[in-house]
């Protein structure tokens, strides 16, 4: 960990997300920025942002509770491994995955029963209420993700990672409208009174669709468990884009986490690597503080309020890497770095099994995980390490508004 201009930053980063998170440090009570951080819309991926009496819909983002689930299935890996041509083709065929989808499958929960949320209640989840109840249980895309991997034991584990789909978005596109947001990326994060109307508001509706991205993942989790013919037998699940009100240092904040997952100690998370590489299930630990090491993992922790990566991270934006292309004509305007055969090659030697994923998420956009982790240090252990065998994305060239 590094202290630039009173900002704990972990890992390295180019300078326009340092730039970003100094002019977010502006107006926050504390802000730190994790090693898999980029540049975000206010607030960078990686960013964690505290305040004291206000609550930020620019931190928490437009994919309100984006966040990963992994289930630990009770079959073989070498049952997966023996079939896994014939289950993507299943979960690519039953699952919807790709921009404005509905769930081919009605999807029933107590969560749209009459009264079951006050955030239903609010002026800007009312209207979309029937669209989430479509689309409850679909992916989308962008690195939205649906994974079979096994693990050092040779135990199957399901990941997958989206949040709250057009709920979330429509959520925050509303309040961020209601608190004179700016458009842009250089802008700063706007905030309410978390006591004010419309700071109440807004936490009822951000926990709405909290609960609603939990409904989601558990869904898919459940159906793909089904798919396998098999049973869930032990589950990790997290946000990484949601606001939490805790203490620190004695005193009650509001945190908001964009792309960053909870991570105090005996707390699991499931991190995602890229299509082609390993994921893990990791844990924040309880530091021995009378050793050296046990006191800055300690002070690493409380800098960052208990938190740790939710990815690898980006090192090269979409357009950079799969270029430009007219969406009429379907004309390329700008070549872009990664090529398809880039991308085939990295995923053959991986040995995966790819449905959909376009090269936007190749494994050459992003940073490698256990570099990302290394920066954390001690304030995290990893308790699984995940092979992928299989991975389902929505296609090339589709812009998802719900992406985090």
């Amino acid at each position: 960990m590094q202290i630039i201009d009173n900002i704990p930053v972990f890992g390295e980063h180019e300078a326009n997300t340092l730039e970003q998170a100094r002019l977010c440090a502006r107006t926050a009570d504390h802000f730190a920025l994790m090693a898999d951080g980029h540049l975000g819309y206010g607030v960078p991926i990686g960013g964690v942002i505290a305040t004291e009496l206000r609550i930020s819909p620019t931190a928490v983002g437009f994919d309100i509770a984006c966040g990963n689930k992994a289930v630990r299935l009770d079959i073989p890996g070498s049952e997966l491994r023996t079939n896994i041509h014939r289950i993507m083709d299943d979960i690519w065929s039953t699952l919807s995955f790709g921009v404005g989808r509905k769930n081919a499958e009605r999807v029933d929960h107590p969560l749209f029963e009459r009264e079951a949320h006050e955030g239903w209640a609010t002026e800007a989840a009312a209207p979309i209420k029937r669209k989430a109840e479509a689309q409850l249980g679909t992916i989308g895309s962008g690195n939205h993700y649906v994974d079979l991997f096994v693990d050092e034991q040779d135990r199957v584990w399901v990941g997958v990672h989206f949040g709250s789909r057009g709920l979330g978005h429509g959520i925050a596109t509303w309040f961020l409208k209601a608190a004179g947001a700016q458009d842009g990326m250089m802008v700063e994060p706007v905030f309410f009174d978390a006591a004010s109307d419309l700071g109440a508001q807004y936490i009822a509706a951000m926990q709405l669709g909290g609960a609603y991205a939990y409904a989601g993942r558990d869904w898919v989790c459940s159906r793909v468990a089904k798919l396998l013919g098999a049973s869930i037998a032990e589950e990790v699940h997290n946000h990484h884009n949601f606001a939490w009100l805790e203490e620190h240092g004695g005193r009650q904040l509001w945190v908001c986490r964009k792309g960053a997952t909870p991570a105090f100690p005996g707390q699991r998370g499931f991190v995602g690597g890229t299509m082609g590489e390993q994921s893990v299930i990791l844990e924040g630990v309880s530091p021995d503080l009378s050793t050296t090491d046990g006191q800055e993992a300690a002070a690493a922790q409380a800098a960052s309020l208990y938190s740790t990566v939710h990815g690898a991270g980006r090192v090269m934006g979409r357009k950079m890497a799969a270029g430009v292309y007219d969406r009429k004509t379907g004309v390329c305007k700008r070549e872009g770095l990664v090529k398809p055969e880039m991308m085939n090659d990295w995923m053959q030697q991986s040995n995966v099994v790819l449905r959909g994923g376009g090269l936007d998420e190749s494994p050459h956009c992003y940073k490698r995980l256990p570099e990302v982790l290394a920066a954390h240090g001690s304030t995290i252990r990893v308790l699984h390490t995940l092979t992928p065998v299989g991975v389902a994305m929505a296609g090339a060239n589709e812009f998802d508004p719900y992406k985090d």
